[in-house]
C-alpha cells in the first residue's frame, strides 16, 4: 500500500529519525549522563505512580519558589523506546525559567497499546492538578509539552481542562504513515485504532494556547506533519504559533527546550508567564 507515493521501505526512511543524525549514539549517551548528572544536583521527588498500576511513574523537581507553574514533558521514543530516567535534562530549562518540572514517564508499547498510553497521560495530568498543592506548587497553573512521539502525546491531552498551555516538539499527528510502516510491527495499530490516536482526527473545538515546532534540519515528513497540524489546529480558530528552530535535527531540536536560551524554552516560557503566544 502506497501512502504519498511511498511503499513501506520509503516509509520506514522517511520516519527513521537515527539515520539523518550524525553520531546518534553519542546524542543518546548525552542524554543520559546530563540526566543522571542533574538528579545529582537537583533535589525531587523521584518515582511517584499517578495511576493505581504503579508502574506509570513521574519525576517531581521543584522550583526555587514551588508555587510556580508546573510543566509536564513527556518523552519521545515512538511509545516503545526511552524512559522518563532519560530526560530528566529537559527540566534544566524549566527550572531555569522559574517553572516545576514534571517528567512523566508512562507504560511503553507492547506492554500497553496507544489509546492506553494516551489515557494515562491524561492521568499524569489529572494525579498532578489534584496533588501538586501537597508538593508546594499551583494546580491552577499547569502545562504541558513533549517531544517526538511525546509530542504526539502532548497534542492528544491539550484540551485536558487542567491544563493552561501546550507545547509539541517534532510530534507525530497523521497516524496513518505510523500504521503503514516498521514502526507498527509493535504498536499493532488497525485503522480504527489510529483514527482513534490520530490528532489531526481528534483537534478539540476549545483547547489552551499551543506552539507546535519541528526543526528545520528534520526528515521533510516531520516538518511537513507538524506545519500541517499547526495550520489545521488554527483553522478550527485554536491558538496557535509554530515555530521551526534554523538549522535543528531531531535530536538538537529538544536542546532548544531544554537549554534555557533555547528558542523554544524562550517561547514556551513567555506562554507560561503571559499566557499569550505570537500567532503567525
Amino acid at each position: 500500500m502506497l501512502y504519498r507515493g511511498m511503499d513501506r521501505a520509503a516509509l520506514d526512511a522517511a520516519y527513521t529519525t537515527s539515520a539523518s543524525i550524525p553520531n546518534v549514539d553519542g546524542w543518546r549517551q548525552g542524554w543520559l549522563d546530563r540526566s543522571a548528572a542533574f538528579r545529582k544536583t537537583h533535589q525531587g521527588k523521584i518515582g511517584i505512580p499517578y495511576t493505581k498500576n504503579p508502574s506509570p511513574q513521574l519525576d517531581f523537581f521543584p522550583a526555587t519558589d514551588p508555587k510556580a507553574p508546573t510543566v509536564m514533558f513527556l518523552h519521545g521514543g515512538y511509545w516503545q523506546r526511552n524512559s522518563k530516567d532519560t530526560f530528566s535534562f529537559v527540566a534544566e530549562g524549566f527550572l531555569a525559567h522559574g517553572f516545576n518540572a514534571a517528567i512523566v514517564g508512562y507504560t511503553l508499547a507492547p506492554h500497553a497499546r496507544l489509546p492506553r498510553i494516551v489515557e494515562e497521560v491524561g492521568e499524569a495530568a489529572t494525579w498532578l492538578h489534584e496533588n501538586i498543592a501537597s508538593l508546594g506548587a499551583d494546580p491552577a497553573r499547569l502545562y504541558m509539552t513533549g517531544w517526538s512521539a511525546g509530542g504526539h502525546l502532548a497534542a492528544m491531552n491539550m484540551a485536558h481542562p487542567a491544563i493552561k498551555g501546550a507545547l509539541a516538539v517534532s510530534g507525530l499527528y497523521d497516524m496513518e504513515p505510523i500504521r503503514l510502516g516498521s514502526v507498527n510491527d509493535v504498536m499493532k495499530l488497525d485503522e480504527a485504532e489510529t483514527r482513534l490516536v490520530e490528532p489531526m482526527s481528534h483537534i478539540p473545538a476549545k483547547a489552551p494556547p499551543l506552539i507546535v515546532s519541528a526543526g528545520g534540519g528534520e526528515l521533510p515528513e516531520f516538518r511537513r506533519q507538524a506545519t500541517e497540524y499547526a495550520a489545521a489546529c488554527r483553522a478550527k480558530g485554536l491558538k496557535v504559533r509554530y515555530i521551526e528552530p534554523a538549522g535543528c535535527h531531531h535530536y538538537s531540536a529538544l536542546d532548544e527546550l531544554a537549554k534555557p536560551e533555547g528558542q523554544l524554552a524562550t517561547a514556551f516560557a513567555k506562554l507560561v508567564k503571559t499566557g499569550t503566544l505570537e500567532d503567525r
